[in-house]
């Protein structure tokens, strides 16, 4: 069972490394500096970062040691998520990039919602 078990989270972190890679050349694509770094051709781990503006950075890293999602402003960090909490807030991040938010009055695209 446990050998089952490390499979499926082996099979999980590539498929999730593999969607990382994918959604930071769609935010390349729609102007936003995004970056999918991984390790090797295994892609058992990956440092998913983009940049939603003026100071506002997003940075999201899987491995086998677990899921971080963590969003900064001015160099401080705003919120700090982990495992299943962090994968929900990536597809919040997914959802606003398949449907593009309006531009303010000021011209300022914004993606992540405010806590």
């Amino acid at each position: 069972m446990f050998l089952r078990l490390a499979q499926q989270h082996r099979q999980f972190v590539q498929d999730l490394v593999m969607n990382l890679q994918a959604l930071a050349i769609v935010l390349e694509r729609r102007g936003y500096p995004a970056s999918c770094y991984t390790c090797g051709d295994q892609m058992n781990s990956a440092s998913f970062m983009v940049s939603l503006g003026e100071n506002h950075l997003i940075r999201f890293l899987v491995s086998d040691y677990g899921i971080t999602w963590t969003e900064m402003r001015d160099d401080r960090e705003l919120m700090k998520l982990e495992g299943a909490e962090a994968v929900n807030q990536l597809q919040e991040l997914a959802n606003l990039i398949k449907h593009p938010p309006m531009e303010t009055s000021t011209g300022v695209k914004t993606l992540v919602k405010r806590c």
